[in-house]
């Protein structure tokens, strides 16, 4: 009997559940279609220089944290269904059947609807895993071919993560059913949230926003003691007078509004506040701007401890925002007498008040994760191309050797070795040399030797002899130079102004064998790769040869380009064998470093593919998570407005007027979070594209980001228009009922 009812009440309910079978369906399969790469039944063609179990292990980690994330989404959805029911519960209570009973046959209906979820997002993670190897061979520059498999441990994993979390919130809700009063669940429908006034959760928020103001102001300050100069431009100026004067204005305001007794006076506080949040984040972003664009020497930790602000003061904006809306909405009912008689929009006001101010807080983190969510899309393929266009430029030589004489304090203890070692070990697995390059890194004076000043170290300097046969490994063609003249070459990373302002001021250079005066051709900028920079430089000096061999040479390094790809094995043993001779810091001072192309490429791209699946999975299930709260509470509301709607169709308002007045309400609750999460995320956004903008340029091109936050938007507005429209017409069904 108990499994007909089960059956009876989930055939039922499949409207209710329809939201939420979509919403598990679209999780299963993204989590099966990503963990499949890493199953130990795949076995992608890549080749043996890399090592494929490293990737498998770091994606199934990181994918299987990320899931977490949706237990929360069960568990919000069995709440739904719970106030859905609860007069039913009520109901069947009254009739006696036990509460112990009622929530066994919730949770089995919930399990069904579950295990239907399950079944269907397997089905579809098949097709979409090829999405992913797709992805995954692309990455590795290997040719796609389409393979359906199955396979087995993925779908065993997946379908024990799934179970295991329905059975943990449904032992949850059965235990909360049990303990709920039958009175409680005749009158769950007429229970509403605290009042907005009466709210603590924004007087918690206002405190810590003042306590960050606080540590702005203090920072500001301490940064202007120590860093500020007159003879700074003046937007540098009124970055640092803004960091300053913003958080005291911010602080004034709270002390003069909460000193005033007036209830007019401390209701303008929030309102205050929200402008001064903006004035903050504003000032505190043009620090990272100004820093790249006039090279200010603040470090990592001041731009990071700026960004941290800026961050405080986009949350507080969306807390207040949101906390403000319903009385943005009053106002602007009050004063607009022709918008508020107009059809029927003093019942479309009334909607929204009464919702705006019981559901704040979660409107709130709704959009804080949706802006999350954003930067998560748009940040993963801007890292992942950043690192992917700096590992061309590391990864030039099959084999590079590189050594650093920062600590080195005695002449006779700079680095002189051939690097026999390499030699040795090529000829003993027959791997045969193309190109092998031994390159002095010289200093134009030995005076340079002892300057070692962090951003200040001296440029280094090439023989045009082993430039050319550098330019010649790597494709380029040769260049000539006087026995007086000298040229540079660049980092990819160096900017246009960086380059002029340097060699502007830098047509001659005093060595110790003479002054040499800039070529006709003053600068090179192909990659060369990173060894060949001394510390903290962008700019290489090319010398003539009998000019090196009168100067100090400082660092040897070592560059071979081989017949065939060395394996993954190969340059693992290798690697040790060096490490154990060369040590990346000896005892006299001199530090070395070796890099193989096959290890570099191995683990970046590992690394860069997994990054990458798990912000994009972490991103979908945010937003999915967020736009299913926010179309469960509409239709949890369509419940209880069911009553109201009917009201308006006996006093002879029409249908179209009904669906009008529906559409506008959707439009509200889904546009208010994320319009604010999107123009938020803009703002971070901005600001971090703003602050690696150089390697922006350098490694990805601003075609490839345009692209990706195109892609961005279109899987946001796939998602929302899918969800909204689902909402829109079952929330219609429900209020014609």
């Amino acid at each position: 009997m108990y499994a007909r009812l089960i059956f009876k009440n989930a055939k039922r309910s499949v409207k209710d559940y329809f939201i939420y079978i979509v919403t598990m369906t679209i999780c299963v399969t993204l989590f099966y279609s990503f963990l499949s790469i890493s199953s130990s039944y795949y076995r992608p063609d890549i080749g043996s220089a890399y090592d494929f179990a490293m990737l498998s292990d770091g994606l199934r980690t990181a994918i299987c944290i990320l899931t977490l994330l949706l237990l929360f989404l069960i568990q919000f959805v069995n709440h739904y269904m719970l106030l859905r029911r609860q007069k039913e519960f009520a109901l069947q209570s009254i009739m006696g059947m036990e509460q112990k009973t009622i929530g066994r046959i919730f949770f089995a209906e919930t399990l069904i609807m579950g295990m239907i979820s399950i079944l269907a997002g397997i089905f579809l993670g098949v097709f979409c895993s090829q999405l992913i190897t797709a992805m995954l061979l692309t990455t590795y520059g290997k040719p796609y071919h389409i393979s359906w498999t199955l396979f087995p441990d993925t779908v065993l994993l997946t379908a024990c993560f799934f179970v295991s979390s329905f059975f943990i919130v449904g032992i949850w809700n059965t235990r909360t059913i049990q303990k709920t009063k039958i009175i409680d669940m005749l009158s769950a429908d007429r229970k509403n949230e605290p009042e907005l006034s009466k709210s603590r959760w924004i007087s918690a928020v206002i405190i810590l926003f003042e306590l960050a103001d606080v540590w702005a102001f203090v920072t500001g300050v301490q940064k202007a003691w120590f860093y500020y100069d007159p003879r700074f431009a003046p937007a540098v100026q009124l970055m640092f007078g803004g960091n300053i004067l913003f958080p005291l204005i911010t602080l004034s305001w709270s002390v003069s509004r909460l000193a005033d007794r007036k209830k007019r006076a401390r209701s303008s506080l929030i309102p205050g506040l929200l402008v001064c949040s903006v004035l903050n984040a504003i000032t505190a972003a043009s620090v990272a701007a100004l820093t790249n664009k006039y090279d200010l020497s603040l470090g990592s930790g001041t731009l990071n401890q700026y960004l941290l602000f800026v961050l405080i003061d986009l949350l507080f904006f969306i807390c207040g925002l949101i906390y403000l809306a319903s009385g943005f909405i009053v106002t602007w009912k009050e004063r607009s007498p022709e918008h508020r008689y107009h059809d029927e929009s003093l019942f479309f006001f009334g909607q929204l008040v009464s919702k705006l101010t019981t559901t704040s807080k979660t409107m709130t983190i709704i959009c804080i994760t949706l802006t999350l969510a954003i930067f998560m899309f748009i940040a993963a393929p801007v890292l992942t191309g950043w690192s992917s266009g700096y590992l061309d430029i590391r990864s030039m030589y099959d084999i590079q050797v590189n050594s650093r004489y920062n600590k080195v304090y005695e002449v006779e203890d700079l680095p002189k070795d051939h690097y026999e070692i390499i030699s040795d070990f090529l000829s003993e697995h027959q791997i045969d040399a193309t190109y092998d390059c031994i390159v002095d890194l010289y200093l134009p004076e030995n005076s340079d030797f002892h300057r070692r000043i962090k951003y200040d170290f001296p440029v280094a300097a090439i023989s045009v002899s082993d430039y050319n046969t550098i330019r010649k490994m790597l494709g380029y063609g040769q260049i000539t130079l006087a026995e007086n003249e000298f040229t540079t070459h660049w980092k990819p990373i160096a900017t246009e102004e960086e380059r002029d302002s340097f060699l502007a001021g830098h047509t001659n250079v005093e060595t110790d064998a003479g002054t040499l005066h800039i070529s006709r051709q003053p600068c090179y900028e192909e990659a060369i790769g990173e060894t060949l920079y001394n510390s903290y430089t962008n700019v290489l000096y090319v010398f003539p040869d009998k000019i090196c061999r009168k100067l100090l040479p400082v660092m040897r390094n070592r560059y071979i380009t081989t017949a065939k790809s060395i394996s993954y094995e190969n340059a693992c043993s290798l690697e040790k064998l060096f490490v154990s001779e060369y040590p990346e810091q000896t005892e006299n001072g001199a530090s070395y470093g070796v890099r193989f192309s096959t290890l570099q490429i191995n683990s970046t791209k590992a690394n860069n593919f997994i990054l990458q699946a798990a912000m994009l999975y972490g991103a979908v299930v945010l937003m999915v998570i967020c736009l299913t709260v926010l179309s469960l509470q509409q239709l949890l509301d369509a419940g209880q407005y069911r009553y109201r709607f009917s009201v308006l169709r006996k006093l002879g308002v029409e249908e179209k007027h009904i669906g009008n007045l529906i559409l506008k309400q959707l439009i509200v609750w889904f546009g208010l979070p994320v319009i604010t999460a999107i123009t938020v995320a803009a703002v971070v956004t901005g600001c971090f594209i703003q602050m690696i903008w150089a390697e922006i340029s350098a490694y990805i091109g601003s075609t490839a980001l345009l692209l990706q936050i195109g892609t961005t938007a279109a899987i946001l507005t796939i998602l929302l228009t899918c969800y909204f429209l689902s909402t829109w017409i079952i929330f219609q069904h429900a209020v014609d009922t």
